[in-house]
């Protein structure tokens, strides 16, 4: 009777453990998705950062982010179309500004439904609330905000021609 019940329990520690496996990796997809996101976000701003005067901002599909045509030298906003980490595909859900033409925002094409429904970063707050991953949608607006680096001021004395500055005075040692 006590080997029954010792089998039963651990039958249910493995089914409970092979059920919180499946969640942390879903969980983990899920980050990978928004990091991949992100970086579709980045690609998308940075596009439309280096667009010409009077040119679409959007690119015309996803390969024009992994090599920009409208540039004679190289200019690479992605390294490659990322799979969906949901999904395992290439195969992203693109809304375009105009019937294809401009990506506007990229999707992930999976319809279950997320793990994780709010808390998100500020640039995915829309987020919140969402039921389904295609609804988590990946645009400029959600491009990584700006982080500047502090620039210092040039000193006028630190100029060239200037003085440099004495180096600190040496630590008196007491005599022998």
């Amino acid at each position: 009777m006590g080997l029954l019940i010792l089998v039963a329990v651990l039958g249910l520690v493995g089914a409970m453990t092979i059920r919180v496996g499946a969640l942390w990796q879903r969980a983990a997809r899920e980050a990978q998705l928004l990091e991949i996101g992100a970086q579709f976000s980045d690609a998308l701003r940075a596009y439309a950062d280096a667009t010409p005067a009077g040119q679409l901002p959007q690119p015309p599909n996803l390969a024009a982010l992994l090599l920009d045509p409208r540039f004679p030298t190289p200019h690479r906003y992605l390294r490659r179309i990322f799979a969906d980490p949901m999904t395992g595909s290439t195969d992203w859900g693109v809304t375009y500004v105009t019937t294809g033409k401009g990506v506007l925002e990229v999707y992930s094409r999976s319809s279950a439904t997320p793990l994780r429904t709010a808390h998100f970063d500020e640039q995915f707050g829309t987020f919140s609330g969402t039921t389904h991953y295609y609804d988590w949608r990946f645009s400029a607006a959600t491009a990584t905000p700006d982080v500047m680096p502090s620039i210092p001021t040039p000193d006028p004395a630190s100029g060239p021609g200037a003085t440099p500055p004495l180096p600190p005075p040496l630590p008196s040692i007491p005599p022998f």
